[in-house]
């Protein structure tokens, strides 16, 4: 199996703290910008598993990459560079606490709702009589505060204007960017026969400017459909072809992991692992349409810290 980075502990030029979440660890320097590694670490269920993919977290920061330059004229965005394949740099925003999750299709966790009699999702009104993986009228936007610890709960937009968590003006904003952002990542995708299905993004303030923070349209942030054969499957109530890390989900589920108490997370084999790694890297050609180069592993860390430390030295 090639090199994973799972564990990252650089010490930057101008750093002033470091922030390491489930997949991503955040560096501050200089309280001005920030260095995002995407690291190989993969979680499920709100757990991080005990191995690494190798190349994951390059196919993630690449395709938030190119996502980030792709929608740059609709929202400004954070970005700055990538000096090196896992890593991206960019301003630091006070992020704002919710995620703008949309969806253009009913499935997933809003589908087991809607199953269980709900018709309103984060005071959004749902139709009756609609099917698993059906099509909205219209994409519906359903956010989620942002958790310091445990799970994100849903939340009208009234809710978040009410209580102050996001101010109107703020809010609206983001809604509005929210919908153009996810209708030019669906013009998108559609150009390499998927369906995106429904997806967040996270949005922050600089210097009283909304900006686009973190990652983008992604296999971990999103879901999408093979638009071949979507017509049929869905008129048949056959499960849709579909490219996220949902297949983890399920293999996990199958060896009775669901990230409950008492439960054991299944062995990872290089072998599986590998095959997760070889999923990624699908994931990654069909989303973008290009072919995936696998970057130098052998001292993930080392070259990280040359790239990074070069980038910033230049910028000063």
């Amino acid at each position: 199996m090639a090199q994973t980075l799972t564990k990252t502990d650089f010490n930057f030029p101008g750093q002033k703290s470091v922030y390491h979440g489930k997949v991503r660890d955040v560096y501050d320097i200089d309280n001005d910008l920030m260095v995002m590694v995407a690291t190989d670490r993969i979680s499920a269920f709100d757990v991080i598993l005990p191995k690494g993919i190798p190349f994951k977290g390059q196919v993630l920061n690449q395709i938030a990459a190119k996502f980030l330059d792709a929608t740059a004229d609709i929202v400004p965005n954070w970005k700055l560079a990538t000096p090196d394949p896992m890593v991206t740099v960019g301003l630091k925003c006070e992020g704002f606490r919710v995620e703008m999750i949309i969806r253009g299709y009913l499935t997933g966790s809003a589908w087991r709702e809607y199953q269980a009699g709900c018709r309103e999702l984060c005071g959004v009104k749902l139709p009756d009589g609609m099917k698993e993986n059906e099509k909205f009228p219209e994409p519906i936007i359903t956010p989620t505060t942002k958790a310091e610890a445990g799970h994100d709960e849903n939340i009208s937009r009234e809710e978040i204007i009410a209580h102050g968590i996001v101010d109107k003006d703020d809010y609206e904003q983001m809604e509005r960017y929210t919908r153009e952002l996810f209708k030019r990542g669906s013009e998108i995708a559609a150009k390499h026969g998927l369906i995106l299905v429904d997806t967040k993004y996270e949005f922050g303030k600089r210097d009283g400017k909304v900006y686009l923070i973190d990652e983008i349209h992604t296999p971990d942030s999103s879901r999408y459909f093979y638009a071949d054969g979507y017509e049929e499957r869905f008129a048949k109530g056959e499960p849709q072809r579909q490219l996220s890390k949902e297949f983890v989900r399920q293999w996990l589920i199958e060896n009775g992991f669901m990230g409950k108490e008492g439960q054991q997370v299944p062995e990872m084999t290089d072998a599986y692992c590998d095959s997760v790694s070889d999923r990624y890297i699908e994931l990654y050609e069909h989303i973008t349409g290009e072919k995936f180069a696998r970057e130098e592993a052998a001292d993930i860390a080392g070259r990280i810290n040359t790239a990074v430390t070069d980038w910033l030295n230049a910028r000063k």
